[in-house]
């Protein structure tokens, strides 16, 4: 039997949530999705997940919510991430750390998968354990019944996420990168059979730099003076994979990327142009 799943990146403020929300219904009738995760940690405003978030995101058709270096960023979150069973923190925070190391995810059917979010060590927050001897532990602790995982690894750095998804080849079904907002063109099937991209991308707008406002960033930049990012507005795009899976085994059968647009994020004279553009670089709207 085939599982079809949809990993989205990296939801960005309300724009990214319009999107998200309007998105999905389209891309589960195309796709026939059987499960949707999506990386929700810069949901509010930019930074964070609230806890009316949470739960709007859950109504959109989102399965399973995953946070990264941003989880503990509003802490009215925090009772949220104890008590939810569809929402996960990266499982190589201290012990200590509230929330859930990995979800087990179990459709109407009952079919299981489950998933776990890994934090990389290059470039982020030094305070994080080994995330390569944390996946093995858990893998190690997960029911054998269970042939379908998903793992996201959240890493500023490629060259951490590729690493993950050659060391867990033939042992999990698909891996994923988030965190730097831009897709990559990667996506491909590893040889022991697990699905892998290096980055989602992001879900939100893509006027801006890495969805945030383009006039504030380059003014960061130029002048080299503080200033408060905030989130950009138009050209609302969601992007993800859509991986086919073999329920029985738990192998990636095939992973392409995809995109949705909205077409009323595109204004002006050109938006038709603007439009068949997408429709021909293989994006949805």
């Amino acid at each position: 039997m085939r599982f079809r799943i949809l990993c989205v990146g990296d939801v960005v403020g309300k724009p990214g949530c319009r999107v998200l929300s309007q998105g999905l219904p389209a891309l589960k009738e195309e796709h026939e999705l059987d499960c949707v995760i999506a990386n929700v940690e810069n949901a509010a405003g930019g930074s964070g997940l609230t806890e009316n978030l949470h739960g709007k995101i859950r109504r959109y058709g989102v399965d399973v919510m995953t946070m990264g270096d941003h989880v503990y960023r509003r802490a009215e979150i925090i009772p949220v991430l104890e008590r939810s069973s569809c929402i996960l923190r990266p499982a190589n925070l201290p012990p200590e750390a509230p929330g859930k190391t990995m979800v087990v995810h179990e459709t109407k059917e009952g079919q299981r998968v489950a998933v776990i979010t890994l934090m990389g060590r290059l470039f982020m927050k030094p305070a994080v354990d080994c995330p390569y001897r944390t996946v093995d532990r858990l893998l190690e602790s997960l029911d054998d019944e269970i042939k379908m995982i998903v793992v996201e690894m959240h890493a500023e750095a490629t060259s951490e996420k590729i690493s993950m998804g050659w060391h867990l080849d033939g042992r999990v079904s698909l891996v994923f990168g988030t965190h730097t907002h831009v897709t990559t063109a990667d996506e491909r099937v590893l040889p022991r059979g697990t699905g892998y991209i290096t980055d989602l991308g992001m879900t939100g707008p893509h006027d801006g730099v890495l969805g945030r406002n383009k006039d504030r960033v380059l003014k960061s930049f130029i002048a080299a003076t503080p200033t408060p990012f905030s989130v950009a507005e138009g050209d609302l795009r969601l992007h993800g994979i859509v991986a086919t899976l073999d329920a029985g085994t738990g192998r990636c059968l095939h992973i392409e990327r995809v995109a949705y647009t909205l077409d009323e994020a595109v204004p002006g004279p050109d938006a038709d142009a603007a439009r068949d553009s997408v429709i021909a670089s293989g994006e949805h709207g």
